[in-house]
């Protein structure tokens, strides 16, 4: 179900420090470093994210979720469906080679303004 969410610090050098160690001890380390992001995990897959910036705290605090999708239909069809009610529009589906080959995603703020996303594995570039 879950596929991957990050959360918001307010220093991130801090944070990465800390969790670099924390997770190090359970086996996790970091799978993507983007400067403003970082994704910890195994096997090149980051599964828990922590990001930095302004809106690490106040009302635009934001969280992001991903659920896992088992094919790029399902993620067209989250998207029409969380669209159709009412969710404001991040990133409409696509592939984002930028995180990895196959990575085909969509983004969208629920009502409480959460960043929820569907994505899916195993896309074909087209």
């Amino acid at each position: 179900m879950i596929d991957h969410f990050g959360i918001n610090c307010a220093d991130l050098p801090t944070a990465a420090a800390f969790y670099d160690k924390v997770l190090g001890v359970l086996g996790f380390t970091r799978q993507m470093d983007f400067g403003v992001a970082i994704g910890y995990g195994t096997a090149g897959k980051p599964d828990f994210w922590i990001g930095g910036g302004d809106v690490a705290s106040g009302p635009n605090r934001e969280i992001h979720v991903a659920f896992s999708a088992a094919s790029t239909e399902e993620v067209d069809e989250f998207f029409a469906t969380a669209t159709g009610e009412g969710a404001e529009v991040l990133h409409a589906p696509r592939l984002w080679p930028e995180y990895h080959p196959g990575y085909y995603g969509a983004f969208v703020r629920d009502p409480d303004g959460n960043n929820v996303e569907a994505v899916f594995h195993g896309a074909v570039s087209a």
